[in-house]
C-alpha cells in the first residue's frame, strides 16, 4: 500500500511539473504594410482573441531554390536619375539596394532599346556587318552602366543581371523594321556572336551579366514597340545551333532562359519544345516568363507544368508592372483600392474579359508574387524601378506604374506603396533560401514560406480581407505568441536561426 502511495504522489508531482511548465514560445520579428498607413512597420505579439488561426511551417517539406527578387534597369529609370540631384539618386539606389532597404537580389535589363528607352537603337548600327566589328555599348555608358556601378556599390550581397532583346537590328530581319518580323537564317550566327560581344562589353565596364533570355515577348505585341517573333522550334533550334554553342565556344558561363512571355496556354507547349531532347536540355538553363495574360491569375497549372517539363531548371517571372494606367502622385489608397486597370480591359478577347478585371495594385504585387512562389517560380522581377508622373519616358508613350515615382523638374520621389510590397519579399528572402511546406486553412489570407541559407525562417502573408486577423506560428513543437495582422496587409514573419536550434538539440 506504501508503495502505491509513493507511485500515486510520484505521478501528482509529474503531472503537476507538467502542467506549470510554461509551453515554448518562438522568437519571430513581424513587419506590416497595409493600407492603414504601415510601411514596414514592426508589430508586437497582441493577447489572443477568440479565433486564432494556426499556420504549422514543415521545413522538412523541401521545394524550390530561391534565385532572387528585384527590378529592371532600363533606360528610362537611368535616364529619370540623371534628372535627379545627387541626394534623391542616391536615396533611390539605397533604397533598392542597400542594406537597409529592399536588397534586391535579381534584376534584368534591355540589350538594344525596348519601348522603356527615349529612341530606338542597336549595338550594332552598321548593316551587313557579320563579325559586328562595330559593334558598341556607348548608349549605354551615360545612363544604365552608371546607375548598375552605383547598385554594386551599395549592395553588400551584390546581385544577378538578366539581359533581354527587344529585337536584333532591322537589317538582321525580314521586314527591315524594329518592330514585328523575324530574324533573318543568314544572320543566326552573327546574332549569337551579339550576345557573347554583349558580355565582354559588359565585363569590360566591371559588370558581370548572370543570364539571358533569348527574346523578350517572342509571340510579339501587335508591333506596337520593338519585338521580333519565333515560334517555339525557331527558338530552341536557334540556341541549340547557334546561341549555346557560341558561348559555350566563347568560354561564356552564363544562363539561357527560353520563353519570355505570358504564363498562359501557350506556356506548355514552349517548354515541352524547348526541352525536347538531351542538347536543347543542355543549353535551356530555364525557362522566363510574364504575367500579362491575367491580372489576378497565376495560372498555376502552367507553372507547375513547366516546372514538371524541367524540374532541374529554372523558372522566372522576368517582367510585371502595373500597365496601361498613368500612376497615381502621393497617393497611397489607390494603390490599396480597386481601381487599376490592364491592357486587358479594354483591349482583351471576350472569353478572356474575366481575367482582366479592375484590380488593387498591392494586391497584385502581392498575391501573384505568393501564387509564383508556392508553384516552382524561383526568381521574380518587376519592370522598371523609376519612372516619372506621367508613367514614362517612354518613347511609344506606352504609360506604366513603378514602385518609384519622380517628378524631376521638382526634383521629388514617391515611394509608393508597391515598392513597400516587392520589399516584403526581396529584403528578407535571400537567394540560396528553399521554399517549405505549410499547413494553413483560411482561404482569405494567403501565405508562403521559406527557410534562407543561415537557417532564418521568412513567412509572408497577405489578409485582403478588411477586417484583421489573428494567427500563430507553430514550428517543431514550438509556437509563436499571437501576432495580429490588420485588415489589407501584408505582413513579413521572420523566425531567426532556426537550423542552428535544430542542429545543436
Amino acid at each position: 500500500m506504501k508503495n502505491i502511495t509513493s507511485k500515486l504522489i510520484i505521478l501528482l508531482i509529474l503531472t503537476l511539473v507538467a502542467c506549470s511548465t510554461p509551453e515554448k514560445k518562438l522568437t519571430v520579428e513581424v513587419y506590416e504594410t497595409s493600407a492603414g498607413g504601415n510601411k514596414m512597420t514592426p508589430v508586437t505579439a497582441v493577447e489572443a482573441g477568440e479565433k486564432v488561426l494556426p499556420i504549422k511551417l514543415l521545413p522538412q517539406e523541401k521545394f524550390q531554390t530561391i534565385t532572387g527578387f528585384g527590378g529592371s534597369f532600363t533606360e528610362a529609370s537611368a535616364y529619370l536619375l540623371n534628372k535627379l540631384g545627387p541626394e534623391n539618386r542616391k536615396k533611390i539606389i539605397n533604397a533598392y539596394f542597400g542594406s537597409d532597404g529592399a536588397r534586391y537580389s535579381l534584376t534584368r535589363t534591355h540589350m538594344n532599346s525596348c519601348d522603356f528607352s527615349v529612341s530606338n537603337y542597336s549595338y550594332a548600327p552598321v548593316e551587313g556587318d557579320l563579325d559586328l566589328t562595330h559593334f558598341s555599348i556607348e548608349e549605354d555608358l551615360d545612363d544604365i552602366i552608371p546607375m548598375i556601378r552605383e547598385a554594386m556599390e551599395v549592395s553588400e550581397d551584390g546581385f544577378k543581371i538578366m539581359a533581354s532583346p527587344w529585337t536584333a537590328p532591322p537589317w538582321m530581319k525580314d521586314n527591315k523594321d524594329w518592330r514585328g518580323g523575324k530574324l533573318l537564317p543568314e544572320y543566326y550566327d552573327t546574332w549569337a556572336l551579339f550576345f557573347s560581344k554583349y558580355i565582354d562589353a559588359y565585363k569590360a565596364e566591371g559588370i558581370d551579366i548572370w543570364g539571358f533570355t533569348v527574346e523578350n515577348e517572342p509571340l510579339g505585341n501587335d508591333n506596337n514597340w520593338e519585338s521580333m517573333h519565333y515560334t517555339p522550334q525557331e527558338m530552341t533550334d536557334f540556341v541549340k545551333n547557334h546561341l549555346g554553342p557560341r558561348l559555350e565556344a566563347d568560354g561564356h558561363d552564363v544562363k539561357v532562359l527560353g520563353y519570355d512571355q505570358n504564363r498562359g496556354e501557350e506556356l506548355k507547349e514552349w517548354v515541352d519544345t524547348m526541352f525536347q531532347d538531351e542538347l536543347s536540355r543542355k543549353y535551356f538553363d530555364g525557362t522566363a516568363v510574364h504575367w500579362y495574360a491575367s491580372t489576378f491569375d497565376w495560372f498555376p497549372e502552367n507553372l507547375q507544368a513547366a516546372h514538371a517539363a524541367a524540374p532541374d531548371k529554372h523558372l522566372i517571372q522576368s517582367e510585371a508592372c502595373v500597365d496601361a494606367e498613368v500612376p497615381k502622385w502621393q497617393d497611397d489608397q489607390w494603390y490599396w483600392s480597386k481601381e487599376a486597370t490592364d491592357w486587358g480591359w479594354d483591349w482583351a478577347p471576350e472569353q478572356d474579359k474575366h481575367l482582366h478585371p479592375k484590380y488593387v495594385p498591392v494586391y497584385r504585387y502581392a498575391r501573384d508574387i505568393i501564387g509564383c512562389l508556392n508553384n516552382w517560380v524561383d526568381g521574380w522581377i518587376d519592370w522598371n524601378m523609376v519612372l516619372d508622373k506621367q508613367g514614362g519616358p517612354n518613347w511609344f508613350k506606352n504609360w506604366c506604374v513603378a514602385p518609384v515615382i519622380v517628378d524631376p523638374d521638382q526634383d521629388e520621389v514617391y515611394f509608393t506603396p508597391l515598392y513597400y510590397t516587392m520589399a516584403h519579399f526581396s529584403k528578407y528572402i535571400r537567394p540560396g533560401a528553399v521554399r517549405i511546406g505549410f499547413e494553413h486553412a483560411e482561404d482569405s489570407l494567403m501565405v508562403t514560406a521559406a527557410q534562407n541559407p543561415d537557417g532564418s525562417i521568412i513567412v509572408v502573408m497577405l489578409n485582403q480581407d478588411e477586417e484583421s486577423k489573428q494567427v500563430s506560428l507553430a514550428l517543431g513543437g514550438e509556437n509563436t505568441d499571437t501576432i495580429q495582422i490588420s485588415g489589407q496587409a501584408l505582413q513579413t514573419l521572420i523566425i531567426p536561426g532556426y537550423k542552428t536550434k535544430t542542429n545543436t538539440n
